[in-house]
């Protein structure tokens, strides 16, 4: 570096994908290849899942603002930290994806959607977009085949048509989305969690992304 001139940092990748698309999974491996923090998704300690896919018209501004607002904290964490870290799941996809697709299928009433709304577009505007976002591309069939092999409880009940219809909104934000930069992986045909060959071509296509972004200086 030269007088005061400063490299820029990569602080923020994040993983986005539908419901079994392999996020966790891909933010552990990633996470423990770069030597980044992770900041997981809030689902083993959320009061509201069981809940919510037990009666989701009930409970589904209640999760979502739940969600929100745990994805907001990580974020500002981010952002003030030192650490380049790695976040399962956006805060633009409670939005973008899951809030709109709870409204459109009326699960969610407009009122609490409106009110929804605008604490998101709040949240956001205090915030930046992640330095890289990695989009998980999968099939609805891909999907199920990932949730029935995991086994969780709360989403034993999850619908083809729920998932169809979040597979929609994720295409249609992908294909606009301009906040920052962005890797799309397609996950039908992969198996990263338990194929190292498959894992390191992810690998090698994150690097390849990340040395054009600031010669890939991370925070430490």
């Amino acid at each position: 570096m030269e007088g005061n001139q400063r490299t820029p940092l990569i602080k923020h990748v994040a993983i986005a994908g539908n419901i079994g698309a392999g996020k966790t999974t891909l933010c552990s491996q990633l996470g423990k290849h770069f030597g980044w923090d992770v900041h997981y998704e809030s689902t083993d300690n959320n009061p509201y899942l069981d809940d919510f896919y037990g009666d989701m018209p009930r409970w589904s501004f209640n999760l979502q603002v739940y969600f929100l607002n745990n994805r907001y904290r990580q974020i500002l964490n981010i952002q003030n930290g030192d650490r380049t870290v790695i976040q399962d799941r956006t805060i633009y996809e409670d939005a973008f994806i899951f809030a709109h697709n709870l409204h459109d299928m009326g699960l969610m009433p407009t009122r609490d959607f409106n009110n929804y709304l605008d604490l998101f577009k709040l949240m956001v505007s205090q915030v930046k977009a992640p330095d890289l976002l990695i989009y998980l591309k999968a099939d609805v069939s891909t999907l199920v085949d990932h949730i029935v092999m995991r086994g969780r409880d709360y989403e034993k009940d999850i619908s083809i048509e729920y998932l169809t219809g979040l597979n929609k909104r994720y295409e249609d934000w992908i294909s606009d989305y301009k906040e920052g930069n962005l890797l799309i992986i397609d996950a039908n045909n992969i198996d990263f969690k338990n194929n190292p060959e498959d894992l390191g071509s992810i690998i090698s296509k994150v690097s390849g992304e990340l040395n054009g972004l600031f010669g890939f200086t991370q925070a430490s």
